[in-house]
């Protein structure tokens, strides 16, 4: 079953409801962070979770852009509305397998840390569904920690082989 979720700007990020913040220091500059992101066939091998990320919208990829993440028990659409090589890839979620949240943003923010390496910063931001809200405390602890190990998960397939293995 689908669920639509409304679309979102920008500003969303910082406005909603419920946001998490997770961030890490990557061995890995900015642009390299960027382009394991930007890589669909990476997904799955940085998240364990996710089974297959799909463009859905030819190249080249950016503003406008669409994508299918389908993960162990949950499958997204997802729509972009920044994209900046090196720096930012942020897309909201048009339709969700679970009904989780009204509206759905992830922003993915790389910034240079010195000697090569990135602050990743990745902020998930939501307005919750009845999933999330019959779950309560609960939920969203247990959605915390599934953003905190994408965040990780990222930095230590880059610093175990770069991002190409």
């Amino acid at each position: 079953m689908k669920f639509a979720c409304r679309p979102v700007g920008l500003d969303f990020i910082e406005s909603a409801p419920l946001r998490f913040v997770n961030e890490v220091e990557i061995n890995a500059s900015p642009e390299e962070v960027f382009k394991v992101l930007a890589d669909a066939e990476s997904w799955p091998r940085f998240l364990k979770d996710a089974i297959k990320a799909e463009w859905t919208s030819p190249e080249p990829h950016g503003v406008g852009s669409t994508r299918t993440l389908i993960l162990k028990g949950m499958t997204a659409q997802e729509h972009f509305i920044a994209w900046e090589p090196g720096k930012r890839f942020t897309f909201f979620v048009p339709e969700i397998t679970a009904p989780l949240a009204r509206a759905i943003c992830e922003d993915y923010r790389l910034e240079p840390a010195g000697r090569g390496k990135t602050r990743f910063t990745y902020v998930v931001a939501c307005e919750p569904g009845l999933l999330l809200r019959l779950t309560g405390p609960f939920g969203r602890w247990l959605l915390g920690s599934m953003f905190r190990k994408v965040a990780h998960s990222l930095a230590a397939f880059l610093e175990e082989d770069g991002g190409r293995a």
